[in-house]
């Protein structure tokens, strides 16, 4: 049984109760609610010993991999390379949106995307990626920042990308997925809605408000704000476009390969990784992942929500998996003195607070001379890919960003300037 209603200009389904399903150890198809999940058995002896583990394949082993039950057995002792080598993968698919996103203001792709859709990952070398972008997707901060961009107040920045895997890819995976890739934080609007650190009701399912779900709302208004310059044809949010083009994937994949297996992953770094898990839970709360796996990895990301957001995600089967470099202070804000380990007499307080969701994977690197790099998404991939080795490092993404930042806040006002200096470091500093 299912409810109609009009998102964003079209009309979409939502399922009452969501199913995820799973395949028993028989082969066979079952069904049950998103709370009570079971997962395929990984191939024999993927998680006990070096050289079993070696053996093991992302298609034997995929629901895993997502997260189906939540990582166990797959992070300590060290993490399975199975999933070391995905978790790599996807943040490379990440890595890709700072290489094709154009910060020249000379040029006239300023604040997109350098490259078209059929070429862009082949341009940022990663011509074997398996994946067809079928969407760019634009966000737009409903923020005012006096002397800086004054041509591109209100106009959508390129945010990500929708793509789908390609038959050769699905054979490797094991099923069919559904990715959506999410830059972090470049642009001096962006930085000033990341200061927006109080908390407000999501309120994204109409027909269910839950005024207790609470977010951040930079990042909801990130989400939800439309394109005010209609420079892209009146595409809409960045919530509205997902939601049409995510649904019309899922619902293409069922009509088209009837059977097949479909996952949803979402990956995003820094503010990025915001984006992909309030996507994520949107998209389970109106139900439009029809019953298939969606999973969060998250580089580097901050809080989004209270606690009862957290519960909601739980609840509706949303798996997140944060990468998170102990050293990085972006991944302790918002809630960097209230969050989910407040105790002691605070503790009652702590419903109210910022609180992390998923699943974490600890790194721990910091270099000296470039602390840019704590944060940074190639230093994170880099260190995935050399197994943990503390001295991995990769030119800083930040140093780029924080130039252009430089180079845009000429002119501003002195609470601007330390504003954007400090970026998301003063976040929460004397609030929760």
């Amino acid at each position: 049984m299912a409810v109609h209603r009009q998102c964003g200009g079209a009309t979409v389904t939502r399922a009452q109760q969501p199913v995820v399903r799973c395949r028993a150890a028989g082969g066979s198809v079952a069904a049950a609610t998103a709370t009570a999940t079971t997962c395929a058995p990984v191939e024999a002896g993927a998680r006990r010993g070096p050289a079993r583990r070696s053996a093991a394949t992302v298609a034997g082993m995929w629901r895993q991999v997502q997260g189906c039950d939540d990582w166990e057995g797959l992070l300590e002792p060290g993490v399975h390379p199975v999933l070391r080598a995905e978790v790599a993968r996807y943040g490379e698919l990440v890595d890709a949106c700072y290489k094709a996103f154009d910060l020249d203001p000379a040029s006239r792709r300023y604040l997109n995307c350098k490259y078209g859709r059929e070429r862009m990952l082949e341009e940022v070398g990663m011509p074997g990626a398996g994946y067809e972008i079928t969407r760019y997707v634009y966000a737009a901060p409903d923020v005012t920042v006096p002397t800086m961009e004054p041509s591109t107040s209100g106009r959508g920045r390129w945010i990500g990308y929708v793509a789908v895997s390609t038959d050769e890819m699905t054979r490797r995976l094991g099923r069919r997925d559904v990715l959506v890739s999410f830059r972090g934080t470049v642009t001096p609007a962006e930085w000033m809605a990341n200061l927006m650190s109080s908390l407000e009701p999501a309120r994204l399912d109409p027909c269910d408000p839950r005024p207790d779900v609470k977010v951040e709302s930079g990042f909801l208004s990130l989400y939800t704000s439309a394109d005010k310059t209609c420079r892209f044809g009146g595409a809409g949010s960045c919530r509205e476009q997902l939601l049409r083009e995510v649904s019309r994937l899922i619902d293409s994949c069922a009509k088209d390969r009837p059977g097949e297996d479909v996952s949803v992953t979402l990956a995003g770094h820094s503010m990025g990784s915001a984006l992909a898990l309030l996507f994520a839970y949107d998209l389970a709360e109106l139900g439009l992942n029809r019953g298939g796996p969606v999973t969060v990895f998250s580089f580097g990301g901050p809080r989004v929500g209270n606690a009862a957001f957290k519960a909601r995600c739980d609840e509706l089967g949303v798996k997140a998996l944060r990468v998170a470099n102990v050293h990085d202070p972006i991944t302790k804000l918002p809630g960097i003195f209230l969050n989910e380990a407040t105790t002691g007499v605070l503790r009652p307080w702590r419903a109210s607070c910022y609180t992390h969701v998923g699943v974490e994977l600890p790194l721990d690197f910091i270099k000296v001379g470039d602390l840019a790099s704590v944060h940074d998404l190639g230093t994170y991939v880099a260190l995935l890919k050399n197994g943990g080795d503390k001295q991995a490092a990769a030119p800083s993404v930040l140093a780029k960003v924080m130039e252009f930042v430089g180079r845009q806040r000429a002119g501003a006002v002195p609470w601007q300037d330390a504003a954007l200096q400090m970026g998301g470091l003063v976040q929460t500093l004397g609030l929760i």
